[in-house]
């Protein structure tokens, strides 16, 4: 009966921390889908902005909508685009802490 409560332990004070590994890869990997939805979102949208969709739009900063099903996926936050002549910059950051840092794109029209 020794031998087994002695085992019991042994097997316990191993799963533990295995188990606990296990959650936090799952949280990393999670935060790492985020950034890679997010970078793709950014570079998309800053290539449409670059083709041509940014003249029309006003000098100075706003919010940029973002017509796309995978942003739908992420933690809250919001896209900001500002236009500064033919400077732009488009930045995603979070509305809450999550473990994201703000990813930013910047070009200039020709």
């Amino acid at each position: 009966m020794v031998d087994l409560m002695v085992g019991l332990a042994i097997f316990t004070i191993a799963m533990v921390p295995l188990g606990y590994s296990f959650a936090r890869e799952r949280q990393a990997l999670h935060i790492e889908y985020f950034h890679s939805v997010i970078n793709e979102l950014v570079d998309g949208e800053m290539e449409i902005l670059a083709a041509g969709a940014a003249k029309n739009l006003p000098d100075g900063s706003q919010i940029y909508p973002v017509q796309s099903r995978a942003a739908a996926n992420l933690p809250p936050g919001h896209f900001q685009l500002t236009k500064t002549g033919g400077h732009l910059r488009l930045e995603w950051s979070t509305d809450e802490k999550c473990g994201l840092s703000p990813v930013v794109r910047e070009t200039t029209l020709k």
